[in-house]
């Protein structure tokens, strides 16, 4: 089925793009006559950021066209070209423009407000001035501002060079399915054989995969202990003791947010451990393997959704949140904001991404079954989550911090569920749904904790002057496995290298935010569900605050307190209700 995905609210025609780039280029050098002028009024320190946010609005719908239209065919030179020419345009951009941090800073926050109040018109930008002097500890001075703005192309070459050896240049061999045919093994497939109700195929499939990485694992740990190098060094730069403490500063979190989670899965960690032995006694395997914990209990229930019924769940799931909510998600299939169905040479997965002077777009691989219709739901929610932060909020405050990215995803997906329990028709759909929640929940925040302190762990060793060998990354990995996992479940060797496929620990502590805002999305979702007094008001009211309050307030805006010690407590009472209603089912 063909896609009719409507990339003309970004730009009518190629051509119109690749005008509307060199127009750019061309702007772009007018940022040199602002050099050494920023500050020398309240008037040119506003005209400044205008022409600023004016050539960031333009250069976002630019990159959405070259990216979305290359991401909807891999092999189109034309939109490869059209991409890496954004990209490099971004660079420039970030290049020429690297005297404005230390330039602004040469004065204190104090004058700052003092322009402001004479120059009405710089309200507008407050909330970003003040992130920004809330960062003058970090700034260093131009020249060195400079240096650090040419090397950050190269900072991502870690994360590229690990993806095409583990997506293009690694060959995983064959794998025999459980019906005797004998299929090629790859990263996109192992997760299907890994769920397989045949024990044979989950351990061939384990095995297959991370005994070809471990020929490489030599080469993998140079990559990856590379990035950490780099994310200390670069913590030292700009004057903080660990690579932690410089990320979550720039999300404006606080340090003790990070303890908290790892702390509140820890502590219930048991209960958690329950789970499994279930699996274990479901799946009757007396010796219960790291990739039996994969294993579906469910077999039996296998149902189509086409792409129509999918949306009427959606609309009849979600209208819990407000009619002009189910309006917006209306327009977005009306004006084809989506590019749904799977095709050649178009890329996995699924996102939402968005730009100011257009709306939302999500690109998916639509392909009939419930694991699609809750992505939908979860893309939906990132891009209700970007309507409501636009349409509230000027430029510079509507794109809200990573830390809350999401929370509106998953409240969508936790109140599709749960809608979809309620109006089960049969046993095995009730089974098959509960399980994915238990499965989401170990997906999400299990491993994602589990992940965070794993990289806490590593960046702090090599921090302290310890070599990361192979052996020391490995064992770290290892030895957290069997923390998380618990004593009946049978750690295997090859778990070992599972380090090195993680695409996100080429990054710099990111995965953590994943765990955080699932639990905030749980308990927003169980208040809304349950009717809670002011529930719903307050998740609306979050939806439209873009960045104007730090992340953490703005989730005690929807009634979530990040540091509150019974939240990952409730957070677990939710578990522990699922697990027992999918108990009883069995029994």
């Amino acid at each position: 089925m063909e896609d009719q995905i409507n990339l003309k609210d970004l730009f009518k025609t190629d051509k119109d793009f690749e005008k509307e780039l060199k127009s750019l280029e061309k702007e772009t050098k007018k940022i040199f006559s602002y050099e050494g002028h920023i500050l020398e009024s309240p008037e040119s320190l506003y005209n400044f950021l205008a022409f600023d946010t004016l050539i960031s609005k333009r250069l976002e719908r630019l990159y959405l066209y070259a990216h979305i239209n290359n991401d909807l065919d891999l092999t189109n030179q034309k939109y490869q070209d059209y991409l890496g020419k954004v990209l490099n345009l971004a660079n420039n951009i970030s290049e020429k423009s690297s005297f404005v941090l230390p330039e602004l800073l040469t004065k204190d926050y104090s004058d700052i407000l003092k322009m402001i109040k004479n120059y009405p018109k710089l309200k507008e930008y407050k909330n970003n001035l003040k992130d920004i002097y809330r960062n003058k500890k970090i700034i260093k001075n131009k020249d060195e501002e400079k240096i650090i703005s040419i090397l950050t192309s190269t900072y991502d070459k870690p994360e590229d060079i690990s993806e095409f050896l583990l997506t293009t240049d690694l060959d995983y061999g064959y794998i025999i399915d459980e019906n005797g045919k004998k299929n090629k093994l790859t990263l996109s497939n192992f997760s299907t054989y890994l769920e397989s109700n045949n024990g044979n195929v989950r351990k061939d499939a384990f095995e297959g995969i991370y005994k070809n990485i471990k020929a490489f694992e030599n080469t993998f740990n140079a990559i990856f202990t590379s990035k950490i190098m780099e994310n200390n060094k670069l913590s030292k730069i700009r004057g903080f003791d660990s690579a932690r403490k410089l990320s979550l500063y720039q999300n404006n979190i606080k340090n003790n947010i990070y303890d908290k989670l790892i702390e509140g899965i820890h502590k219930n960690l048991n209960k958690f451990y329950k789970y499994y032995d279930f699996k274990k006694e479901v799946l009757n395997i007396k010796d219960f393997h790291i990739y039996d914990t994969y294993a579906n209990i469910t077999s039996n229930f296998n149902k189509d959704f086409s792409l129509e019924e999918a949306k009427n769940i959606i609309i009849s799931s979600l209208s819990i949140l407000g009619n002009d909510y189910i309006d917006i998600i209306k327009k977005s299939f009306s004006d084809n904001w989506i590019s749904y169905y799977p095709k050649k040479n178009k890329r996995d997965g699924g996102y939402c991404t968005c730009a100011y002077l257009a709306h939302p777009y999500i690109v998916i691989n639509y392909e009939n079954k419930l694991e699609d219709v809750s992505t939908l739901a979860h893309e939906l929610g990132h891009a209700m989550h970007y309507y409501y932060a636009k349409e509230n909020n000027t430029y510079e405050d509507y794109n809200y911090s990573i830390f809350v990215a999401e929370v509106a995803s998953q409240v969508n997906e936790i109140i599709l569920t749960d809608y979809l329990l309620n109006s089960a028709d049969n046993i095995e759909e009730k089974k098959y749904l509960l399980d994915s929640i238990l499965k989401r929940f170990k997906a999400t925040m299990i491993r994602q904790t589990m992940f965070a302190e794993f990289e806490d762990i590593l960046h702090n060793k090599e921090n302290e002057g310890i070599i990361l060998t192979k052996d020391v990354v490995q064992n770290t990995y290892y030895d957290l496995n069997k923390l998380y996992f618990g004593e009946n479940v049978i750690i295997d060797d090859y778990i070992k290298y599972e380090c090195y496929r993680i695409p996100h620990f080429y990054y710099n502590f990111y995965v953590y935010q994943y765990a955080t805002g699932y639990a905030a999305a749980l308990k927003i979702a169980h208040d809304i569900i349950n009717k809670k007094a002011g529930a719903l008001e307050k998740y609306r009211k979050f939806l439209t605050l873009g960045s104007t309050l730090d992340p953490v307030k703005s989730l005690g805006v929807a009634g979530v307190d990040m540091l509150d010690d019974k939240l990952y407590d409730e957070v677990f009472t939710y578990f522990d209700n699922y697990l027992k209603e999918l108990k009883k089912l069995y029994e």
